[in-house]
């Protein structure tokens, strides 16, 4: 039966399971069972929404172990390698972790940060307004440092986030990279959590949704009526 065994909170995202170890398929207790393609389970805990009938499953990668990260980098990296990639931004924070492994991975010696801590140095008309699921009441501001606009421009550049979920941080990216003239090729992220970016992407652009690619996916899930969590049906 899948999600009995309890969990500490530091336990998750720290290993891979073999393909089959936990059944994927069925109801969800205290965590998530996520598939990567090669068959491997990720244990993800389940966070309840504020109506007490949905959940999403999560994950924070630079909490996980080094195992995992390498795991979601390389996925990443390889299904991202074929564009040709010649720079990787990360978007901050959780994405930046995700963004330097993916980087590695692709032999680059560099990847370039975007941040939300604004430097004494930095242009305000290079910057955008930033909001995220996991910091929804904090008024941010998404900054490209002005030194490294020479690294993207003319260049072909993936956009990397730890988790797409609404979107936001996401299109706030887009914004900030086309409003200085540059066009990301691929969106990556190592989970895509459930559809609900797809919206977003698309009111910033019919490419993005094509564009946007992610090592696994999980959905919205639903409280049975066990007290439970599942899938909504396909």
């Amino acid at each position: 039966m899948t999600g009995v065994t309890e969990m500490a909170l530091h336990d998750f995202w720290q290993e891979l399971h073999p393909p089959g170890t936990f059944a994927g398929d069925g109801e969800f207790t205290s965590f998530y069972v996520a598939v990567l393609e090669d068959g491997r389970q990720l244990r993800l805990p389940i966070r309840e929404l504020a109506d007490g009938d949905h959940a999403l499953a999560s994950l924070i990668v630079n909490q996980a172990s080094f195992l995992v990260l390498d795991a979601l980098a390389e996925s990443l990296a390889e299904k991202i390698r074929p564009m040709r990639i010649d720079v990787v931004a990360g978007l901050p924070t959780l994405g930046l972790t995700l963004a330097a492994a993916v980087a590695q991975k692709l032999g680059h010696s560099r990847y370039v940060p975007l941040g939300t801590s604004r430097k004494f140095w930095y242009r305000d008309e290079l910057s955008v307004a930033l909001s995220s699921i996991t910091t929804p009441t904090q008024q941010k501001r998404l900054y490209i440092d002005p030194r490294m606009l020479p690294l993207l421009q003319g260049r072909r550049v993936a956009l990397i986030d730890d988790v797409i979920s609404s979107g936001a941080s996401i299109v706030a990216g887009l914004h900030l990279l086309t409003g200085c003239g540059i066009e990301p090729v691929v969106i990556g992220a190592a989970m895509l959590q459930s559809e609900r970016w797809r919206e977003s992407l698309a009111a910033a652009g019919p490419q993005w949704s094509a564009r946007t690619i992610g090592v696994f996916a999980t959905p919205i899930l639903e409280r049975n009526a066990r007290g439970r969590w599942q899938a909504p049906p396909a």
